[in-house]
């Protein structure tokens, strides 16, 4: 009787309170999925160090849907800039997608002229059917040629109409170009001297300190490996162009191209003195304007050791 009443109460205190069976499954029911969800989120924020997962490839797979930006969609100026930073692969494959915008032809003509920046061609009219693109490929095509086979090199330039049958034409190409092979260029401008005198010409020794002059002569044409008549004169060479560019300097020093020679010379030896590992007892500054002057008596003390200076701290000027 007395559980009876007890039961009766009980079931009233939780009619009152709203927490009928029913109600009370699907509370629990409603508290485990939460519980669930937050253990669920705190693993996903657990892992990786704290990232959470699912916001990550969330973000990844909405820029995977944006995709790239389409440059045609912007203002040309801005798209040819952008595509202006490709080299010629990058250009051809860009082409795959911006057909009209990566062959147009400022960009490769920009790309020819960047690489090679004298040739013949580009001071005629472009005859029919001409493209900047199909140059380029002609000028890679050539340049290879003439890093195997010099002769054969120029040939197929002058056969494609890129550059004329003048030895001032090929000097301005050379010299205006890196792409060439240094050794064959130097077997090239050995059996062609006129190619080599107007290549000569091409640079300007104004208001150069001697041994820089000499560096960025070296860097054009490159000295031989050995001591040669081929050395000797390229020396000469840059003697008298050297005097020719500075006639005052010259005058004030009282220096002739044959003391331009012999200091050159003398600037070659201590240049491997100082900088070769197999030569021990190096020599000083008092040794190189004692023989330098021995050789070239008109030539005063302070500037002879003003090159010495210049070898010590810059370094070999044929390097």
């Amino acid at each position: 009787m007395g559980q009876g009443l007890w039961r009766v109460a009980r079931n009233q205190q939780l009619q009152h309170q709203g927490y009928t069976g029913q109600s009370y499954l699907s509370r629990e029911h409603g508290r485990r999925i939460a519980a669930n969800n937050v253990s669920n989120t705190n693993h996903r924020k657990n892992a990786q160090g704290g990232i959470d997962i699912y916001h990550l490839l969330k973000t990844r797979k909405s820029k995977e849907q944006e995709g790239f930006i389409n440059l045609e969609m912007l203002p040309p100026e801005l798209s040819f800039t952008i595509l202006s930073y490709l080299n010629a692969t990058d250009l051809c494959l860009a082409s795959c997608v911006w057909q009209d915008l990566a062959n147009d032809e400022l960009l490769w003509q920009g790309l020819c002229k960047s690489t090679w920046g004298h040739c013949s061609i580009y001071n005629k009219n472009p005859p029919l059917g001409f493209s900047f693109r199909k140059l380029y490929m002609q000028l890679d095509e050539g340049s290879l040629t003439f890093n195997a086979n010099p002769e054969e090199g120029v040939n197929y330039f002058m056969s494609k109409g890129i550059l004329d049958d003048s030895p001032k034409e090929i000097a301005k190409f050379i010299f205006c170009t890196r792409t060439l092979n240094w050794k064959k260029l130097r077997i090239y401008l050995d059996e062609r001297r006129d190619v080599l005198d107007d290549l000569v010409t091409l640079h300007n020794f104004r208001n150069q300190f001697l041994p820089n002059a000499l560096r960025e002569f070296f860097k054009h044409i490159h000295a031989p490996e050995e001591r040669g008549e081929y050395l000797e004169t390229l020396i000469t060479k840059f003697s008298h162009r050297f005097c020719a560019c500075n006639p005052d300097l010259m005058r004030e020093l009282g220096l002739s191209p044959d003391a331009v020679y012999v200091l050159c010379y003398s600037l070659i030896l201590l240049s491997i003195d100082l900088t070769s590992p197999h030569v021990k007892n190096k020599m000083s500054k008092r040794e190189f304007i004692r023989n330098t002057r021995r050789a070239a008596q008109n030539i005063s003390e302070d500037f002879v050791g003003h090159l010495y200076d210049n070898i010590y701290l810059i370094g070999h000027v044929a390097a």
